[in-house]
């Protein structure tokens, strides 16, 4: 509904701009040559327009606004009868602060107290989509869109919210192509989203999206030629927003890393051969850029949910760690980065933490990885120092304690040989 109150701004402001004023054929035997007093034409009643000051206009609009309440048709309506009176062309700028802001903005991007305002606006209105689903602006909205630009630091949490909104809409709908075009939207989004993160945190600016259904539309701030996962990565990374280029990589790919994990699995109970299953998984790699630290979280949870579940619950995890030494080599061909070896344990640490009966099993598999080269001792010793998860620490780190020291000595020892040997 409301977007049907934007449109009919936008439908009077280009009848206005695009439209010339149209006379009826001259005959030709009426025609004069021009001279240089001109002509004048009496403008027809129907067509005059009030004019006002912007600061009038205003008035009018919100009086208007506030007197139709909240009901959205009436709104329209009004919208759409006072564009044949009011100059929507000539103050744009001002129709569009009320329908967004409530009011005329001022420099910083307050309302100034002395002025009119209604509640019939977007941050006014409800955080869902329903309300924000607008259709509306275009060549107008695109410079309000410019000006807001400046005045985000000015908006509050919930009406920058709102417009990120009401944005998202926008561009996925084309409504904003020139935007697009222009790479406006973009520098606008590289903006809302760092004033929206620094006062929340990624998770909450997820939430918020997935809300309203814009999680998985963010690569729509792109024209449609240039919409990639590396050409958004790599634009809102050197942005400084690393953490939502990596958001969004996750909601672009969460498709085929499902369809991985689902193959994957189903070659482990064919019994299909090592090579094969490795193969699969390196060509899915390469064709849907899954990076390797991604990978073995995938090829560890497929292994896992093969595991034949005994009836003994003290047995299960004896069996498991037979199970994960038969997998030793799957696991091992997506270890071959540090990082990689630091997700496998913090995904072996997560798994034991959720499952009971392998907290005590902890250290025999990493004792297991380590013997069949899944896992090395720089790694292992990162992990145990600073980057291992909260959830069991206190178990995993000591059981782990007697291992890591061994480690430790191992690592001088070798360094004492090389000395030695120089």
């Amino acid at each position: 509904q409301f977007g049907a109150i934007m449109k009919t701004a936008v439908k009077h402001i280009h009848v206005a701009e695009e439209t010339p004023p149209q006379l009826p054929p001259t005959p030709g035997f009426l025609q004069q040559k021009a001279t240089l007093s001109g002509q004048r034409f009496k403008t027809r009643k129907r067509d005059e327009k009030e004019r006002f000051d912007s600061t009038q206009f205003q008035d009018c609009i919100i009086q208007g606004l506030n007197e139709t309440g909240t009901d959205l048709e009436a709104v329209a309506k009004f919208l759409d009868a006072s564009g044949a009176k009011l100059d929507y062309c000539r103050y744009a700028e001002t129709l569009f602060d009320i329908l967004v802001a409530g009011g005329m903005l001022a420099p910083g991007g307050t309302l100034a107290d002395d002025m009119m305002r209604t509640d019939v606006c977007v941050f006014a209105a409800q955080e869902d989509l329903e309300t924000m689903c607008y259709k509306y602006l275009e060549k107008g909205f695109e410079d309000e869109v410019k000006k807001l630009l400046l005045f985000l630091k000015g908006f509050s949490e919930s009406e920058r919210k709102k417009l990120a909104m009401l944005t998202g809409v926008l561009l996925a709908n084309g409504t904003l192509n020139n935007l697009v075009k222009e790479g406006v939207s973009a520098a606008f989004a590289v903006k809302l989203f760092k004033s929206w993160i620094n006062e929340k945190d990624i998770n909450a600016v997820a939430t918020s999206l997935q809300k309203v259904s814009m999680d998985s539309r963010l690569m729509e701030l792109f024209p449609a030629n240039k919409q990639s996962n590396e050409r958004f990565t790599k634009y809102f990374t050197e942005a400084g927003l690393k953490e939502l280029s990596e958001y969004v990589w996750n909601q672009q790919t969460i498709g085929a890393r499902k369809e991985l994990q689902k193959e994957l699995q189903e070659q482990m109970s064919r019994g299909d051969p090592f090579k094969d299953k490795i193969l699969y998984v390196k060509e899915e790699m390469k064709k849907n850029n899954i990076p390797e630290p991604v990978v073995i979280g995938i090829v560890w949870s497929s292994v896992m949910s093969t595991v034949e579940r005994n009836k003994k619950e003290e047995l299960v995890a004896e069996q498991a760690i037979k199970h994960l030494k038969q997998y030793s080599p799957l696991l091992a061909a997506f270890t071959t980065q540090g990082q990689s070896e630091l997700t496998l344990l913090l995904k072996i640490q997560e798994y034991c933490y959720d499952n009971i009966h392998f907290m005590k099993a902890f250290q025999k598999i990493v004792v297991l990885f380590y013997k069949a080269e899944v896992l090395s001792e720089e790694p292992i010793l990162k992990w145990y120092k600073d980057a291992h998860a909260a959830k069991g620490k206190s178990v995993v780190l000591e059981q782990m304690k007697k291992f890591v020291e061994w480690l430790k000595n191992a690592e001088e020892e070798s360094e004492s040989e090389a000395e030695e040997g120089d």
